[in-house]
C-alpha cells in the first residue's frame, strides 16, 4: 500500500457540519467573553460559535464523560484563554486555548471517583498561577495550584459521607485572601478561607432545605455576593462585607429589627479583619428543583470592573428566569421568564449569559440547547434562536436519502433525526394527500396521523362522548407552522412527529440490521441471535407489508446487510465471521415479488476474516463488495458480474480481489463512494473503533500495492472520539445545500459514532 499527500489550496477534507448535544450534567456549558461556547459532549469538549452556528474545534483528552467545564475569568475581564474541565475519568484538565486550539493540556490527577464540579481563579500575584478547586463523588474537594505548566494538589477537604455538588472560589472584598463556597447534599453551604496556606472552614450557611445544586460568587465594590440554588425550589443571595472597628464596637438597639450577621475574622499578613455574612434575599418563582444560578459576567469600564446585578436561574420546571433588583426599592424581581413548551421532556440543568447579556442559554436534561436573544428595541422580550442540536446517546446508523438532500440518523436515545441544509429562499412543496403531523394518544403505542381538516378538539356539545379511553385526555397536539428559519428544539419535539404507517412482526429479538433495495420494494431485516433459527433474515414487501421470504444461513447475529446498486444481490455479514451473498431469481412464472437464493458464501473452512465482520458495502457498478472486520482487515471480493450456474461454482468465483488491507485497528464501518475518483479508482472510507476515519482508493490491478491511502482523519475536529458506527457517502456529486451538483470537485461523506456526534465532510475529489 502506498500513500499520497496533496499540497493544494483546498484541503482534502473539511468539516461541513457537526451535530451534538451536551451531556446530562448541570455544569457542562460555559460561555466565554469571545462569544465561544465550551460544551461538554460525551468524552470531548466542543468549542461552538453560536453567532456563526459552527463548531470551531473539539478538545480531546478525557477518557470518560466530561461532567463540567469552566472558562477561567481574567482579573481585568479580558478574553479568556484557559478552560478547566472535569470528567468521569477522575481527572481535572487545564486547557490553554490559543486560536481556538489547545496544544498541551495539563492534567491534575488525584480524585478516586467522578469529578462533578470545577472552578478556578487566577491569583492576584500573577496569571501564571491558577488556583483550581474540584469536587468529586469521592466525598472530597481538592484544591490545586498550577504554576506555569506544573500542577500540584495543595489540599484535600473531606466531607465524610457527604457529597459536594458545586464549588466556586473568589477573593474576600478588598483582600487577596481566597474564599471557597461548597454547596453540599446536607442542605448547607460550607465557606472556607485561606489561612496559613491552608483552607479553613469559617462559616456554614443554613437555610436551604434540600440538596444545594449551584453556588456562584459576584464581586461588587466592597461587597461579595453569593447566589445559591437548591432542590427546595428556592434561590438565596448572601452578602459578605467587611466590618470596621467602629461597627464592631457599636451596640445594637434592642428594639431594632435586623437580619442576623455571622461574623468571622481573617488574618492577612500582620492585620486581622472582620467580615460579616448575612442573607440578602430569597427568590421564589420556580416550581421544581433549581439546578443552576449564574451572574451576568462582569466587564471593564473606565479602568474599573463593573458587576451587573443580574442573575439567571434554570430549573427542572422547564423555565429559566432572569432576576434583577428594582432600582427604587432594591427588591429582587423576576424580569423575564422563558422556557420549553410541549414534548415529553424534563427541565433545564444549566444556564448561561452571553458576554453582553444580549442572549441567554439553557441546556436541558436530554442535552438540547435552547437560545434566546433580546428583541431589538424591546427590553423584556426575548426571541428563540437557532442553535446546534443532536443526539444525546450513541448514534447507531445513518443514511443519505437517494437524492442527497438530507441525512437521517437513529440513536440509542430512541430518537430519529433528519438533518438537511437550510435555504432561506427555498421553495416549499406540498402534497394534500400527506398527513400534516401526528399525535400520541395517552394510552396508545402508535403515532396517530392527523390530516388537514380534521378537528382535533371536540366541541363543548360533544364533551362526554368518547370513542376510546385515550380520547378523554387532552394531548399537546402539534401546531402546523410556516417556518422562516430552522426549527427550534421545541418545534422539533412537538410539531415534527411522523405518523406511524406499519409495524412489522416476525423477529424473536431486537432488530440489529435493516436494508432496503434501490427500487424501494423490498426491506430486509435481521435481529440479535445466538442460534441459527433466530439469525434468519426476513424480506418484507413495501406494498403489502407482508413477509416475502426468510433467508437462513448464519449462526449468529447478522451485523449488516446491503443490496447491490442494481438490486441483483443481497450481501449479508455476521458475527460468525462469514458473509453470504443472495441472488435475485428471474423468470419465475406467476410471481411478482422477487425471490432470493443463496449464490455464494464463506464457511469456517473458507473464511478469510478471523474476527467478527462488522461492515460491508458495494461498489457502484455492483461488481465488487467490501468487508471490514474486527481483525483490522479490509477485503474486496468479486467479480459478481461473472456468470455462474450454481452455488458451488459461484462461491469459487467470488474470491478476494484485493490484497489484505491492515488498518491498524478494529474496523467498524465501511462505505464505498458512488462517485469514482478522477483516475477511475473506487473511493473507500473506513471507520475504526478508535474513532479515526481513513480514506483509500482501490483499483483492481492484481498487484500487492493496490490500496492507496489518501487521508487519515485523526485531527480532533474531524475524527470521532469513540467508535465510528456508520459511514455513508452522498450518492451524487456536489455538496448538499450548494448549487454545485454539476461541479465534480466535491463529494460528501457522513459519519456517526458512539460519541453522540453526526458529522458531514466535504471531500475535495481532485486531491484524492
Amino acid at each position: 500500500m502506498t500513500s499520497i499527500a496533496a499540497n493544494m489550496s483546498a484541503p482534502i477534507v473539511q468539516l461541513a457540519h457537526a451535530a451534538f448535544s451536551v451531556n446530562r450534567c448541570p455544569n457542562c456549558v460555559s460561555w466565554s467573553r469571545t462569544g465561544i461556547l465550551a460544551c461538554a459532549t460525551c468524552h470531548s469538549i466542543a468549542l461552538y460559535d453560536p453567532q456563526k452556528n459552527v463548531v470551531i474545534s473539539t478538545l480531546n483528552g478525557h477518557t470518560g464523560r466530561v461532567n463540567c467545564v469552566h472558562w477561567v475569568q481574567k482579573n481585568d475581564c479580558s478574553a479568556e484563554t484557559e478552560l478547566v474541565s472535569g470528567g468521569s475519568d477522575k481527572k481535572v484538565i487545564i486547557w490553554a486555548i490559543e486560536k481556538n486550539k489547545c496544544e498541551q493540556p495539563v492534567a491534575a490527577e488525584g480524585h478516586t471517583e467522578v469529578v462533578n464540579a470545577v472552578h478556578a481563579v487566577y491569583t492576584q500575584r500573577s496569571e501564571n498561577e491558577l488556583l483550581i478547586v474540584s469536587a468529586a463523588s469521592d466525598c472530597t474537594v481538592r484544591l490545586w495550584l498550577r504554576r506555569n505548566v506544573k500542577t500540584e494538589c495543595l489540599q484535600t477537604l473531606s466531607f465524610g459521607k457527604g457529597f459536594v455538588l458545586d464549588v466556586c472560589i473568589s477573593f474576600l472584598p478588598g483582600s487577596l485572601v481566597p474564599v471557597l463556597a461548597c454547596g453540599a447534599d446536607d442542605s448547607r453551604i460550607h465557606l472556607y478561607v485561606l489561612q496559613n496556606e491552608q483552607f479553613e472552614k469559617t462559616q456554614v450557611l443554613h437555610g436551604h432545605e434540600d440538596w444545594i445544586r449551584g453556588v456562584e460568587w459576584a464581586v461588587t465594590g466592597q461587597n461579595l455576593f453569593l447566589a445559591s440554588c437548591a432542590q427546595d425550589c428556592l434561590i438565596r443571595i448572601w452578602k459578605i462585607f467587611r466590618k470596621t472597628a467602629k461597627e464592631n464596637s457599636k451596640t445594637e438597639d434592642e428594639n431594632s429589627i435586623k437580619l442576623k450577621e455571622n461574623i468571622f475574622k481573617v488574618k492577612e499578613k500582620d492585620t486581622e479583619t472582620s467580615y460579616a455574612v448575612t442573607l440578602e434575599t430569597v427568590l421564589t418563582g420556580h416550581e421544581n428543583s433549581i439546578y443552576a444560578v449564574h451572574w451576568q459576567p462582569s466587564f471593564s469600564r473606565d479602568g474599573s470592573i463593573v458587576q451587573p446585578m443580574s442573575l439567571l436561574s434554570a430549573s427542572m420546571d422547564k423555565t429559566m428566569i432572569l432576576w434583577e433588583p428594582d432600582e427604587e426599592s432594591g427588591v429582587w424581581l423576576e424580569q423575564v421568564r422563558v422556557g420549553e413548551v410541549g414534548g415529553n421532556t424534563l427541565g433545564f440543568l444549566g444556564c448561561q449569559f452571553s458576554p453582553d447579556k444580549s442572549m441567554i442559554l439553557a441546556h436541558a436534561f436530554h442535552g438540547a440547547l435552547h437560545l434566546w436573544s433580546r428583541a431589538p428595541n424591546k427590553q423584556n422580550e426575548w426571541i428563540p434562536m437557532v442553535i446546534i442540536s443532536g443526539h444525546f446517546d450513541s448514534v447507531q446508523d445513518m443514511r443519505w436519502d437517494p437524492d442527497g438532500q438530507f441525512v437521517i440518523t437513529v440513536s440509542a436515545d430512541q430518537t430519529t433525526r433528519l438533518f438537511g441544509p437550510w435555504k432561506k429562499k427555498g421553495q416549499s412543496h406540498e402534497d394534500t394527500n400527506l398527513p400534516e403531523g401526528a399525535t400520541v394518544p395517552a394510552l396508545g403505542l402508535s403515532n396517530k396521523a392527523v390530516f388537514h381538516g380534521e378537528i382535533l378538539i371536540q366541541s363543548t356539545q360533544e364533551e362526554g362522548k368518547y370513542n376510546s379511553v385515550s380520547e378523554q385526555y387532552s394531548q399537546p397536539n402539534f401546531q402546523p407552522l410556516n417556518l422562516t428559519e430552522p426549527p427550534t428544539e421545541d418545534h422539533l419535539l412537538q410539531n415534527t412527529l411522523w405518523p406511524e404507517v406499519q409495524k412489522l412482526y416476525g423477529h424473536g429479538y431486537e432488530i440489529f440490521a435493516v436494508a432496503c433495495n434501490s427500487a424501494k420494494t423490498v426491506i430486509a431485516s435481521a435481529c440479535k441471535a445466538s442460534k441459527r433459527e433466530h439469525a434468519a433474515i426476513i424480506l418484507w414487501s413495501t406494498t403489502s407489508w407482508k413477509q416475502l421470504q426468510s433467508l437462513s444461513y448464519h449462526n449468529l447475529t447478522v451485523t449488516q446487510m446491503a443490496f447491490s446498486p442494481d438490486d441483483e444481490f443481497l450481501l449479508v455479514v455476521s458475527r460468525d465471521r462469514n458473509w453470504s451473498l443472495w441472488k435475485k431469481q428471474e423468470g419465475i412464472p406467476e410471481q411478482t415479488e422477487p425471490t432470493f437464493t443463496l449464490y455464494a458464501s464463506t464457511d469456517k473452512n473458507s473464511c478469510v476474516h478471523s474476527r467478527i465482520i462488522w461492515a460491508c458495502d458495494w461498489t457502484p457498478d455492483s461488481k465488487y463488495f467490501v468487508t471490514g472486520s474486527r481483525d483490522k482487515k479490509v477485503i474486496v471480493w468479486g467479480d459478481c458480474s461473472l456468470p455462474s450456474m450454481n452455488e458451488e461454482k459461484s462461491s469459487a468465483l467470488i474470491r478476494p480481489c484485493s490484497s489484505l488491507l491492515d488498518t491498524g485497528d478494529s474496523i467498524t464501518a465501511v462505505s464505498v463512494s458512488q462517485v469514482l475518483a478522477l483516475d477511475g479508482s473506487y473511493i473507500i472510507a473506513v471507520g475504526l473503533d478508535c474513532g479515526i476515519i481513513q480514506l483509500y482508493k482501490w483499483k483492481h490491478s492484481g498487484t500487492v500495492n493496490d490500496w492507496l491511502k489518501c487521508l487519515a482523519m485523526d485531527q480532533s475536529l474531524l475524527s470521532h472520539t469513540l467508535t465510528v458506527k456508520q459511514l455513508c457517502w452522498r450518492s451524487c456529486l456536489g455538496r448538499a445545500g450548494h448549487d454545485d451538483r454539476d461541479n465534480g470537485d466535491w463529494i460528501q461523506l457522513a459519519s456517526c459514532g458512539a460519541d453522540h456526534c453526526v458529522k458531514i465532510f466535504d471531500v475535495y475529489r481532485k486531491a484524492l
